[in-house]
């Protein structure tokens, strides 16, 4: 294989990278590493934004693979319209699931145990005890049934739930039971007791997460958001929220970060954290290993992982 491959780590803090291809660091900076014409594999800034992550996209004509760091691919769809026929759009798949998991599970546990009531009322200096609910025996529905929703309920396991419900864009056999598909979701949402979002954000769960939807939860249940912000409409969960009929842990908001004056950051029965979800420690060996496995692949002329979208 010919052309450069741009990384957003320095070449030689990746192991395994193989020999013979041309490698240029850019992780966003202001001036280019190399002419972006000479560039057949572009790795994505991780967590750098839209912009900068689209912004050599145009004048990459010899590209041949655009490699994002994210399970979502979303912030580099404005930039696709740039690529020739045959550009292989590969994500992150498994990248994230372990540390994405791990804060699903921490938002669940911290809300419906009370935990950010503690830290206030530790704040000042009182005493809240109290009965809280638990997870054991709850009902949990995971939307978007892929590597991470799979990674979550790896973890739920222990934790006694009564029942995992799945969905996914089409209805498939895992060996934990059956995976439903979206259509199904009216009649899963009145049994939920906790509902994780996990799905991708495309032009089909953007707004999922409309006043229908809501309404069908039932009074008392915990929507969890690990996915995109605009898969949720923002107003229709401030009225329930507000109404103080469900409860809300969200990873991602829909605007995105958060304005200062948002009425969601002072919403009742709201858990905000700011996209933490896939930057932990365990992201860069993992991310590492993907890109030393990908760029093998390709040095060798053999099929890529994670392609979810060729190019037409």
């Amino acid at each position: 294989m010919t052309g450069d491959v741009w990384l957003p780590f320095p070449a030689d803090e990746i192991p395994g990278l193989p020999e013979g291809l041309d490698y240029r660091f850019w992780n966003g900076e202001p001036d280019f590493p190399a002419d972006p014409a000479d560039c057949a594999y572009y790795v994505v800034p991780y967590m750098k934004g839209a912009d900068i992550a689209v912004q050599p996209l145009p004048r990459m004509t010899s590209l041949q693979v655009v490699q994002t760091l994210s399970a979502g691919v979303d912030h580099v769809q404005n930039g696709l319209k740039y690529l020739r026929p045959g550009v292989e759009l590969c994500n992150a798949r498994g990248v994230h699931d372990a540390s994405t998991a791990e804060l699903a599970l921490t938002l669940i546990l911290a809300s419906l145990r009370g935990v950010p009531d503690f830290v206030r009322g530790q704040d000042l200096g009182e005493w809240r005890s109290g009965f809280r609910p638990a997870l054991a025996d709850k009902n949990v529905l995971i939307v978007g049934y892929g590597a991470i929703g799979s990674a979550i309920e790896d973890r739920l396991v222990p934790f006694e739930v009564a029942r995992v419900a799945r969905v996914a864009r089409s209805a498939r056999t895992t060996e934990r039971g059956p995976v439903h598909p979206l259509a199904d979701l009216p009649e899963l949402l009145p049994e939920a007791d906790v509902v994780l979002l996990v799905t991708p954000l495309t032009e089909d769960t953007r707004g999922l997460v409309d006043a229908d939807f809501l309404a069908r939860l039932k009074d008392g249940a915990l929507l969890v958001n690990v996915s995109r912000g605009p898969v949720v409409d923002t107003k229709a969960l401030l009225t329930e929220l507000e109404s103080g009929r469900i409860t809300a842990a969200l990873d991602v908001t829909d605007p995105e970060p958060l304005p200062q004056e948002h009425p969601l950051w002072q919403a009742p029965g709201v858990l905000i954290s700011p996209h933490v979800g896939g930057p932990t420690s365990a992201f860069l060996p993992r991310a590492k290993r993907l890109l030393a496995a990908q760029l093998t692949r390709f040095a060798a002329g053999q099929p890529l992982d994670n392609v979810v979208l060729t190019i037409s």
